[in-house]
C-alpha cells in the first residue's frame, strides 16, 4: 500500500517537473523572440516587401505562426497564417518525398536508370541518357544547365517537355558538376505518374498533403485565386511596388507549383525534423528521409562569411551549417513570390517564411535572425550585410550594362527590309519564336510572351521585355540565296546561342495549296511529273532517276531534299494558273513548261 502511494507521488512529481521544464522552455522561446515583431516590420519596410508570413517550429511544436503586412495592397487585406503564397522551388522536396515513398513500396529504385521506367527518356548526351537515375534527377547533376526558357510560360505538357530534352545542349559532363535544373524535377514528377497511374498532383495530395492535414494547399495559382485568403504577387520596379499577373507553371509542377500557407507548411517542417513522421504516422521511412537529407553533390561555392559553411545538395534540399549547427533549407521564387523552408535537425528548430514579392532576400535575413535568437547567440547584422551585397551587385550590373555596348557598330542598317525578317522560326528543343512587323519596328513572341525588337547593328537586334527584365541579342542570318533563313539567341548563358530555323508558311504544307503544282512538265522533250504523296508531300519524278521529295522553302519555291543547291520554283500567269517550273541547280537554271491536260 505504502509502495503504491510513493509510486503515485513519484509519478505526480515527474509530471510536475516535466510541466516546469516545458514552461521554462516556452518562457525561453518567448524571451528569445522578444522584439522579433518589430524586427520583421522594420526589415519589411526597408526591403519594401508588401506581405510576409512565418511559422517557427521548436521541438515539434509550432511556437509562432503569424502574418505581417498586406496580401492585397489596394484592398488593404492583411496577411494571416492561412494566407496562400506560392512556395516555388520549395516544392522540390515534396517531389523527392513522393519518390521516396515509391522506393519504400519497392516500386522505384533510387539507382536504377530512368529509362527502365520511362523508355522514351533521352538526353543529348547518350551516356547520360543510359545511366541517369532518379537520384541524379533530384540532385542537379544531369550535365544540363537550367534551360528555363524552354518551359517558362510555355503550353507544352510534361511529356512534351521531356521529349524536348534530347535537343538541349549540356554544359558539363554527366555527374561532373552541380547545376541547378528544373526540368529534371519534371521528369521525376512524371515518373510518379507512370509508376502509379496517378498524376504527381494526385499522388502528393493523397500521400503527403492528406496525412499531414494540408487541406488548403494546392498545385496551381488558378486554385489559389479561388481561395478566400490568398496573396497577390508583386514586383519592384524603379523603387515602386507593382502588382503583376499570376504566373501559371502547372506544366513544371513537380519543380515548383505548390501553393501553401505557413500554418500547413509547419507540419511539413515537423515531418522533416521528425524523420518522416508526424503524430506517430510514418509518411516516409526513416531510411529514405535520411537519403533525401544526405549530401549527394557538392555545390562548389566559396564561403562568404565566418558563420556559414560549405554547401552540398541532397535531394530537394541544400545542406550546410550555420554557426556550427547543421542546416537544411531550400528557397523558392516565382513571379511575385519568394519563399524559404529551413530547419536544423539536431537542434529541432525549423521555419517557413513566405513573401509576395519577387526576388527579395528578406526570408534569408529573417531566418538567420530567428536562428540567432533561438540558439541564444548574438544577432549577426545580416540585414546590413546583405544590403551591401545587393548594392555591390547593382553596381556591377550597371558597369556591365555600360560595357556591353562597347563593340556596337554605330550608323549601320539591316541588310533587308524589316518585312524580310518576319515569320516563324523553330528550334526542336525550344519551340517556335514568331517575328512580326508592328509599325516601323519588329516584335517577337515566344511562349506567348511579347518582346520588342530594336535594331542594334547590321543584322543584330536587341530583344527586350522590361517587366521580366530580359534583354538579349538576336542575330539574323542569310542563306546562299540571300534570304533570311535563321536566327540565334542566347537563351541559356551556359551553352552556345540557340539556333532557330525559319519555318515555311503553313500553307506550303496544305493539300489545297500543293495540288495546284501537280501535273506533267516538259523540258526539251523530257517529261517530268509532280505528284502529291499523301496530303502534304510533293514529289518530283524524272525518268530514269529516283524520286525527289520537294521541301517547302518560300513562296512557290521548294528545295530538293538532301540535295544542297537544287530547287524548283513554280511560276504562274496573271490569272494565278501554274504555267511552268524553274529548275535551279549548280550548273544552271532550266525552265520546264507545264503541259495542258490532253497534250
Amino acid at each position: 500500500m505504502r509502495k503504491d502511494i510513493f509510486r503515485r507521488i513519484f509519478i505526480i512529481f515527474c509530471i510536475f517537473v516535466f510541466v516546469l521544464v516545458l514552461q521554462a522552455k516556452d518562457s525561453d522561446i518567448e524571451k528569445n523572440l522578444k522584439g522579433f515583431d518589430k524586427f520583421v516590420l522594420k526589415t519589411m519596410k526597408e526591403w519594401n516587401v508588401p506581405g510576409l508570413a512565418i511559422s517557427i517550429v521548436k521541438d515539434e511544436k509550432v511556437v509562432l505562426a503569424k502574418g505581417y503586412g498586406f496580401r492585397d495592397i489596394k484592398k488593404k487585406l492583411e496577411v494571416t497564417p492561412k494566407t496562400l503564397f506560392a512556395i516555388g522551388s520549395c516544392t522540390k522536396a515534396f517531389t523527392a518525398v513522393a519518390l521516396g515513398i515509391l522506393v519504400d513500396e519497392g516500386k522505384l529504385d533510387w539507382d536504377k536508370p530512368v529509362r527502365e521506367y520511362l523508355p522514351f527518356f533521352k538526353l543529348k548526351d547518350q551516356f547520360a541518357s543510359e545511366r541517369i537515375t532518379p537520384r541524379d534527377l533530384l540532385c542537379h547533376r544531369s550535365g544540363l544547365p537550367r534551360h528555363d526558357l524552354v518551359w517558362y510560360n510555355s503550353s507544352y505538357s510534361r511529356e512534351e517537355l521531356i521529349r524536348r530534352l534530347r535537343y538541349l545542349e549540356p554544359s558539363q559532363d554527366f555527374r561532373y558538376k552541380w547545376q541547378y535544373q528544373n526540368l529534371m524535377f519534371v521528369v521525376a514528377g512524371y515518373l510518379v505518374e507512370k509508376i502509379t497511374g496517378k498524376t504527381w498532383e494526385e499522388f502528393v495530395r493523397e500521400r503527403i498533403f492528406k496525412p499531414l492535414g494540408m487541406k488548403n494547399s494546392n498545385f496551381s495559382v488558378e486554385d489559389s485565386k479561388k481561395s478566400p485568403d490568398f496573396a497577390l504577387p508583386y514586383y519592384k520596379k524603379n523603387g515602386k511596388i507593382i502588382e503583376i499577373p499570376f504566373r501559371n507553371i502547372d506544366n513544371v509542377g513537380p519543380a515548383g507549383s505548390i501553393n501553401s500557407n505557413v500554418e500547413e507548411m509547419a507540419k511539413w517542417v515537423i515531418l522533416n525534423l521528425n524523420k518522416g513522421k508526424l503524430n506517430e504516422k510514418q509518411i516516409i521511412s526513416e531510411t529514405n528521409i535520411n537519403q533525401i537529407h544526405s549530401p549527394q553533390m557538392v555545390i562548389s561555392q566559396p564561403i562568404r562569411y565566418d558563420e556559414l559553411f560549405y554547401s552540398s545538395y541532397g535531394m530537394g534540399w541544400v545542406i550546410t551549417a550555420y554557426r556550427g549547427h547543421l542546416l537544411l533549407q531550400h528557397g523558392g521564387g516565382i513571379d511575385g513570390f519568394t519563399a524559404l523552408v529551413s530547419f536544423m535537425p539536431k537542434d529541432k528548430i525549423g521555419m517557413v517564411i513566405l513573401t509576395n514579392l519577387s526576388g527579395t532576400p528578406l526570408p534569408t535575413i529573417i531566418a538567420y535572425n530567428v536562428y540567432d535568437r533561438l540558439l541564444g547567440l548574438d544577432e549577426v547584422p545580416w540585414n546590413e550585410r546583405i544590403k551591401k551585397e545587393v548594392q555591390k551587385a547593382k553596381a556591377q550590373a550597371e558597369k556591365a550594362r555600360k560595357e556591353k555596348d562597347k563593340d556596337r557598330k554605330l550608323n549601320t542598317k539591316p541588310s533587308h527590309p524589316l518585312e524580310d525578317y518576319t515569320g516563324e522560326y523553330e528550334n526542336p528543343g525550344y519551340g517556335i519564336i514568331k517575328i512580326e512587323k508592328e509599325g516601323d519596328h519588329l516584335k517577337a513572341t515566344y511562349n506567348s510572351i511579347t518582346y520588342t525588337l530594336t535594331h542594334y547593328h547590321y543584322d543584330v537586334f536587341e530583344l527586350k521585355n522590361e517587366l521580366l527584365e530580359i534583354t538579349k541579342k538576336v542575330a539574323f542570318f542569310m542563306d546562299k540565296k540571300g534570304n533570311i533563313n535563321s536566327l540565334s539567341i542566347q537563351m541559356e548563358p551556359a551553352v552556345k546561342d540557340i539556333i532557330f530555323t525559319r519555318i515555311p508558311e503553313k500553307k506550303m504544307k496544305e493539300e489545297s495549296f500543293l495540288k495546284q503544282f501537280t501535273g506533267k512538265y516538259e523540258l526539251d522533250g523530257l517529261i517530268m511529273t509532280i505528284y502529291l504523296k499523301g496530303k502534304n508531300k510533293l514529289i518530283l519524278v524524272v525518268p530514269g532517276q529516283p524520286e525527289y521529295e520537294l521541301v517547302p522553302y518560300k513562296g512557290t519555291e521548294f528545295n530538293l531534299k538532301n540535295f544542297e543547291g537544287y530547287s524548283v520554283e513554280f511560276k504562274k500567269d496573271k490569272s494565278g494558273k501554274v504555267i511552268s517550273m524553274i529548275i535551279k541547280q549548280p550548273n544552271g537554271t532550266f525552265i520546264a513548261r507545264k503541259k495542258i491536260q490532253g497534250e
